[in-house]
């Protein structure tokens, strides 16, 4: 007799935002490895056809199916239209990892209230729109997944990330409240909290705290290590594979979760 495997995704179905670079496109390529099929979301239509072509180099089987659907979060009014129109085509989506570009750095006395409106558009109100569209096919499956991409700024505020800290945190207890409400139904809701991550954004935010500082870039990232028990940064995979852990059958009794993905940075206190 086969044992069951608790980490196979297949004939699963997922929508990963944040799709076409950094982390979301790696969660993209881990979940399409475990055997799901994978619509890659974003906004950059280069961006898409590239992670669709990753995607698609991947071995598969017959059942997987890849696609991307362009959206664009700071327009949240048309998303959920974009949405059901899609589900009407193509069907249910199992799995939903929501991820987006984070909002710019700046320390929160200098934001406009505009600035925090956008980033609460963009991040928590199209996260609702994406939960409710798909919430009905994952209760009819028995099976749902939620993963939020989010910030260790949850637990510990990042400095010169003031609008950021504030709109994460949100999200952090939209998504808490949304996993007790539907846990009866087999549908889970966590959150990843990643630490530094080797991607663009990061190097932009090193690049612009360098510049502010008036240091080199090397100093801001040596000033950064310090604080990592670890002593390195993470790389877009190690968080990929954590997501696609928390989008398995392994998970089935994990929800309302913040999980740091941080090298032991938040262990510090």
């Amino acid at each position: 007799m086969s044992e069951t495997n608790h980490f196979s995704l297949a004939r699963r179905t997922a929508l990963v935002g944040g799709a076409t670079q950094g982390i979301g496109k790696a969660i993209a390529l881990e979940l399409a490895r475990l055997g799901a099929s994978v619509v890659a979301m974003g906004r950059n239509p280069d961006g898409l056809a590239k992670t669709l072509g990753a995607l698609e180099a991947l071995p598969r089987s017959d059942s997987q199916r890849h696609a991307s659907l362009e959206v664009d979060l700071d327009d949240w009014r048309s998303l959920g239209g974009k949405v059901h129109a899609f589900l009407a085509s193509r069907g249910p989506v199992e799995i939903l990892v929501h991820n987006g570009g984070g909002p710019a750095a700046g320390p929160a006395i200098e934001a406009s209230p505009d600035h925090f409106a956008r980033a609460f558009e963009h991040h928590l109100l199209c996260g609702q729109i994406l939960v409710q569209a798909l919430a009905p096919g994952m209760r009819e499956r028995r099976y749902g997944r939620v993963v939020n991409v989010i910030s260790t700024s949850v637990v510990t505020p990042i400095r010169g990330l003031g609008v950021s800290n504030t709109i994460r945190g949100a999200v952090a207890n939209w998504a808490r409240t949304l996993a007790v409400e539907l846990a009866p139904f087999g549908i889970t809701v966590n959150s990843i909290l990643p630490g530094f991550t080797r991607t663009a954004r990061l190097e932009a935010l090193f690049k612009g705290r360098a510049s502010r500082g008036g240091s080199s870039v090397a100093e801001v990232e040596e000033d950064a290590l310090r604080g990592v028990p670890m002593r390195r940064f993470a790389e877009p995979e190690e968080i990929a594979r954590v997501a696609a852990f928390l989008a398995s059958p392994a998970a089935s009794y994990l929800t309302g979760v913040n999980l740091p993905v941080d090298g032991g940075r938040l262990a510090l206190g």
